[in-house]
């Protein structure tokens, strides 16, 4: 028994020290978008055409912070601002329409509805196919669709950064990975190991690098040349997928000529969507956990097996050595204990979280090893992507 946990611990140290070195520095938060203090364009110079697709689907209650947020924006070029109403019960359009009356930009704003879900096509990807076609409509298509959730609240510049970063790298696709809300412990405790975890399976710095062949991008605000979507076969070659925005950078790896993609972390540009509760963040995460392992019931076993190695393995080597009085255990439970801390810590400190929750990244990771078991039970029983009274 000694030996096993002897050699579990060693494994898990030579783990920490490839994640730090080679892992493409995931746990530094180094990959950010431009702040607004460095946004320079100019309003005389030509710019290109931008149009924001919104899918909201019982959005009521957010509406009036995060499009007012994007019907101030900033940007010199031309906007305009599709919100896709995906058959709410909340008075959602409605909503929208008295948000841009009183922000005195109507004229930015169209609000349309989409017909009924067709079969094969998730709700918010057919909300998004109704804002792009109603969009090419128009008397001339756009260079750019910005995709974004109505949950999130833009910083002023967030337009002007994103067209700013697309045009001067040539990239097909910018996306932002949008601080998420933390202000509950509970949010405090679950969300920064999400992002760090959504790191380390997509490294940002691998992703930014077209010699690379990792792709990824964060659904809550996507900026995709309208080229580059026709090129790939336009959003219905993803229409059913539940992790849609990954699917959707993959698409473009593959399929376009030009497969430069950006993505990045904000600290301005926020998620206002609360988790309250564990109960809230559960279903978040078992909503698409099971899809991330391609339904796979061997990269279930293998992903459990791993959580547990490299996340629980430290602190029982040390709890486990104090009870053996096994110094060789202890010392190197406890290094490896050091490093998997000193990983975590710049993610803690970008959520502006105190260092103690760094402390608590076993624990959590051992949580969401029971949310990714749940969610392969879901699917099995046919509960699988349940979200806002859909079930995928």
């Amino acid at each position: 028994m000694q030996q096993i946990l002897l050699t579990l611990t060693f494994i898990n140290i030579i783990v920490w020290i490839y994640l730090l070195i080679f892992r493409g520095n995931f746990w530094l938060p180094s990959q950010q978008i431009l702040s607004k203090s460095e946004t320079q364009i100019e309003k005389n110079q030509h710019l290109p055409s931008v149009y924001v697709i919104i899918p909201a689907r019982n959005e009521a209650d957010l509406l009036p912070v995060t499009l007012k947020s994007l019907l101030t924006q900033n940007y010199p070029g031309f906007f305009k601002i599709i919100l896709v109403d995906d058959q709410s019960t909340d008075n959602t359009p409605n909503i929208a329409k008295t948000i841009a009356q009183q922000a005195k930009n109507f004229a930015k704003l169209e609000v349309i509805s989409a017909p009924d879900l067709p079969t094969g096509w998730t709700g918010k990807l057919w909300a998004i196919s109704t804002g792009i076609n109603h969009a090419k409509k128009q008397t001339s298509p756009p260079d750019y669709f910005l995709f974004t959730d109505a949950d999130i609240e833009h910083n002023p510049n967030n337009i002007s950064q994103l067209v700013l970063k697309a045009e001067q790298e040539n990239l097909a696709l910018v996306s932002l990975m949008v601080k998420l809300q933390c202000q509950s412990f509970v949010e405090k405790l679950m969300i920064p190991a999400f992002v760090f975890f959504f790191q380390k399976l997509y490294p940002f710095k691998w992703v930014n690098n077209p010699q690379k062949s990792t792709a990824a991008a964060a659904g809550g605000c996507i900026l995709i040349r309208q080229q580059v979507l026709d090129e790939i076969g336009g959003i219905q070659v993803i229409k059913n997928a539940l992790i849609d925005d990954c699917a959707l950078a993959k698409t473009v790896q593959q399929k376009s000529t030009n497969k430069k993609m950006w993505l990045g972390l904000t600290s301005e540009t926020k998620s206002r969507r609360a988790y309250p509760d564990l109960a809230n963040i559960w279903k978040m995460i078992t909503r698409t956990a099971f899809t991330q392992l391609n339904y796979s019931p061997l990269l279930l076993v293998g992903t459990v097996i791993s959580m547990i190695l490299v996340y629980l393995i430290p602190p029982l080597g040390i709890i486990c050595g104090i009870i053996f009085s096994q110094w060789q255990i202890i010392f190197i439970a406890l290094l490896a204990t050091l490093l998997m801390y000193s990983a975590y810590l710049p993610t803690v400190r970008f959520y502006q979280c105190s260092p103690i929750y760094t402390f608590s990244l076993p624990a959590v990771a051992f949580l969401y090893t029971l949310m990714t078991i749940d969610s392969a039970w879901q699917h099995c029983q046919g509960r699988g992507g349940n979200w806002k009274g859909r079930v995928y």
